[in-house]
């Protein structure tokens, strides 16, 4: 009887990368961590990934998918395990040009499938990088630059192609698998392994995109008016606030106000924006129209041995006094980590919060703090940090699991309410009762 090992040689057709191999010093990374991986697979279809599947739970060994890599606490590389990196399944097709019907490999990147779509005039609310994978983003959200007019990426999402933990292709949809296809919608990569997507895309013209910075001493004032002008703004504004920005000062820096409106039109465009340039002294506004795939930054990974401690919480309407108030001291005062700030609502909240494994489906905002540095400098910046969420706690709830620096107990009962987490642990026990896609905001099959 073969091996395991002599079955993945004899059927998988894409790259195997051990240690030892000229490739293997770039492929145990990802961009926010670095791992041991006794294999890492890069298969060229999905008969691969299924071979792939099959050789980690056959041999025991532990699994790590790699999509774009992003995620903070490093679920795209392991020690001693397996890593399945998806970069080479990366197509982007227009396959029914009337319903807008886009099928994306599941390990595209936003940046390839935004210069994929522009070309028909179609493009995905997707996030603000173009590094960063389709995968990850959807499976657990995606809060893009027009998430108040189209919702969350996974809310455009129309089917899934999935290989699940007896390396299986499953297709599901809200016909075919329908439970399985709520869990994908928020339960992030705790039940297989999205070998493709369907996305319904949507028309779009050039956007009018920027930011308009104001002094940090008005901080408590615009940041309020700010949340006010959003609860009222038309849905093709979305817009972001950045506060503490250490590039720029820090406690110093300016409050830096990111404004996406979706469309071409500039007095539609300057009716929606100009209330917040009235919101206090602009000391620079650069927005201008643009193509919507310019909106997306060229994100680089950072330097090895620097850590990211990021944390996220959710505002509803009846706490966002209290939170920018507290917001607006921490980030004047000294030691205050990057803070954002993003408004949600709109498109987002039409949905009901038992639709998908999303399901702060009401909430206003996302708070999101970020800090970055050496171990020993995120270290002694991680007291500070904790004392300001004590102080948020009262006032925000939830978590979203694309802004986690870490996978705790406590982060995956924050990103999913216990009726939501039962309903998900009953997927996974369905699709993954031995748990094999664990490396992640673990859902445990019950």
């Amino acid at each position: 009887m073969s091996s395991p090992a002599q079955r993945l040689r004899r059927d998988f057709g894409g790259d195997i990368i051990e240690p030892g191999k000229p490739e293997y010093e770039s492929a145990r990374h990802s961009p926010f961590a670095s791992g041991s991986p006794a294999y890492v697979l890069r298969p060229k279809d999905v008969s691969d990934v299924q071979a792939g599947v099959r050789f980690a739970a056959g041999a025991g060994l532990a699994l790590a998918v790699r999509g774009g890599g992003h995620s903070f606490p490093g679920f795209g590389t392991n020690d001693g395990g397996v890593v399945i990196d998806l970069s080479r399944l990366t197509s982007v097709q227009l396959i029914d040009k009337e319903r807008h019907l886009v099928r994306i490999g599941g390990g595209a990147t936003w940046g390839q499938v935004a210069a994929a779509l522009a070309p028909h005039g179609l493009a995905i609310s997707s996030g603000d990088n173009k590094r960063v994978g389709v995968g990850g983003l959807t499976l657990n959200g995606g809060i893009g630059w027009k998430v108040r007019r189209y919702g969350l990426a996974m809310d455009n999402v129309a089917a899934a192609e999935v290989v699940t933990a007896d390396g299986v292709l499953v297709h599901t949809s809200a016909e075919e698998n329908p439970e399985l296809f709520w869990a994908i919608r928020g339960g992030g990569g705790n039940f297989g392994i999205v070998t493709a997507f369907q996305f319904v895309a949507h028309p779009t013209t050039d956007v009018f995109f920027g930011r308009i910075a104001f002094p940090a001493s008005e901080a408590a004032s615009v940041l309020q008016g700010w949340a006010d002008y959003l609860r009222t703004a038309p849905e093709a504004l979305t817009s972001t606030v950045n506060l503490a920005n250490p590039l720029a000062g820090g406690p110093e820096a300016p409050v830096e106000i990111y404004v996406a409106f979706d469309g071409d039109d500039p007095a539609l465009a300057a009716q929606a924006i100009d209330p917040i340039r009235r919101l206090g002294t602009v000391i620079d506004d650069n927005v201008a129209l643009q193509p919507y795939a310019d909106t997306l930054v060229d994100g680089v990974a950072p330097p090895p041995g620097i850590q990211f401690l990021s944390r996220s919480a959710f505002v509803d309407k009846e706490s966002v006094s209290e939170v920018l108030q507290i917001l607006s001291e921490v980030g004047t005062s000294q030691g205050s980590p990057l803070i954002a700030v993003r408004s949600v609502g709109g498109a987002v909240s039409r949905i009901p919060g038992d639709a998908t494994a999303y399901t702060h489906r009401q909430a206003e905002l996302m708070v999101v703090t970020t800090a970055a540095g050496p171990e020993p400098v995120v270290g002694a910046i991680r007291p500070a940090l904790e004392a300001i969420w004590r102080r948020l706690a009262p006032h925000t709830n939830g978590a979203y699991a694309n802004f986690l620096g870490s996978a705790t107990d406590e982060d995956v009962a924050a990103i999913y309410p216990a009726e939501t987490y039962q309903r998900l642990a009953a997927v996974k026990r369905h699709y993954d009762p031995t748990n094999l896609f664990a490396h992640n905001h673990n859902i445990r099959p019950q």
